[in-house]
């Protein structure tokens, strides 16, 4: 079952960054990246690093805290010490309002 949250007036990031929003108390991380939403848990499953505050290069992104790298498309690990994907939001705006979707 697909859940949907709704995010009125939230901050969305520039291209080529991220912002953190709250979704049910899980800090979610939103992407811009050419110009696409994309959404991924924000706390890398290695030790919990801010993963809105990582590097991001194309469609990665890279923990701060110990170099675990992320596919913000589908929270994949590209490169470890992370051994588990984060959890993957679909990313829309329908108006002023972020939508995030997730199975």
């Amino acid at each position: 079952m697909t859940e949907t949250f709704r995010l009125e007036k939230s901050a969305l990031p520039t291209e080529g960054h991220a912002v953190r929003v709250m979704v049910n108390g899980t800090p979610v991380a939103v992407f811009r990246v050419g110009g696409e939403l994309h959404a991924i848990d924000a706390r890398c499953t290695h030790v919990g690093g801010p993963l809105d505050r990582g590097a991001i290069s194309g469609n990665q992104v890279t923990c701060p805290l110990h170099g675990s790298v992320f596919d913000v498309r589908d929270g994949k690990v590209i490169r470890g010490p992370a051994a588990r994907p984060v959890t993957a939001y679909r990313a829309r705006l329908e108006g002023e309002t972020l939508i995030l979707e997730r199975d």
